[in-house]
């Protein structure tokens, strides 16, 4: 089950980024894969929701070793091989009397989504491509959805419970987006202070000939000997140069706290 690591979870439809040469687009629907304990079974859950609002589901589990192994709906196919290509790549086929009558490919897409094609037969026998694209949920659900399946049943129950379950990742995912850019937020204001506390390091190990006041902006020196020197001669007073020093290193702001800023 280490290449199905990547597969291995709930991933919400992109409802306008699919093709679909046969079958009702979905208007929204759920994916998920998950691993059957003690088992070397794979189960593959979806439900989806049609632009006319109703609800489809469909559940079947599979070996992926690359054997044909019986298919449990004898409607759909009488067996199925499953494969894992590489950690990014997983192909399903189903048979009837040894002759593929659908392939599924599911592809990891360098953005992190999931790609699914469905290659398959409409009951008139002409071939058609499906293609739908899923992006990573980031919660785990008990439920799963979308692209084709075994036994496939509209249940208003099915409409009721993808309404709510889709209400709730609404709210799930809009609090979590929040909290990560809280998150971002709070870090960047750690990589400032970060940055205060260094440079104010350096300039209370430089050379002080003066005591500085809080709100002032002074100007950090490197010496050739390596060195530091705080003053309150810019550059432009040395004639847009260093002066007597090595390098102009920066403006610097003293704050109420004591810290140094820099000043840009």
């Amino acid at each position: 089950m280490v290449q199905a690591y990547n597969f291995l979870s709930s991933w919400q439809l992109f409802p306008e980024k699919g093709t679909y040469e046969w079958g009702d687009r979905p208007r929204s629907g759920i994916y998920k894969m998950e691993a059957i304990e003690n088992e070397r079974l794979l189960s593959i859950t979806m439900n989806w929701v049609t632009l006319e609002n109703q609800a489809f589901e469909s559940r079947y589990d599979i070996v992926p070793d690359g054997q044909e192994h019986t298919f449990e709906n004898q409607e759909v196919a009488e067996t199925l091989k499953a494969t894992f290509i590489d950690g990014i790549t997983f192909e399903a086929v189903f048979y009837r009397q040894h002759e593929p009558v659908l392939h599924l490919l599911h592809e990891i897409m360098p953005n992190g989504y999931l790609r699914i094609t469905q290659q398959g037969f409409t009951p008139q026998l002409k071939p058609y491509t499906n293609i739908a694209y899923y992006h990573k949920q980031m919660s785990v659900l008990p439920y799963s959805a979308s692209v084709s399946g075994a036994v496939i049943k509209p249940t208003e129950e099915g409409v009721i419970r993808h309404k709510a379950l889709t209400a709730m990742e609404e709210q799930t995912n809009m609090q979590l987006e929040q909290i990560r850019k809280q998150i971002e937020l709070l870090a960047l204001q750690a990589q400032e202070i970060q940055k205060r506390k260094e440079l104010s390091l350096l300039i209370y190990g430089a050379k002080l000939n003066f005591t500085p006041v809080i709100g002032h902006t002074y100007y950090v020196y490197e010496k050739t000997d390596g060195s530091h020197l705080l003053s309150m001669v810019s550059p432009k007073e040395w004639g847009g140069g260093a002066g007597p020093y090595k390098r102009f290193v920066a403006m610097v702001k003293l704050l109420a706290d004591h810290t140094w800023m820099e000043v840009q």
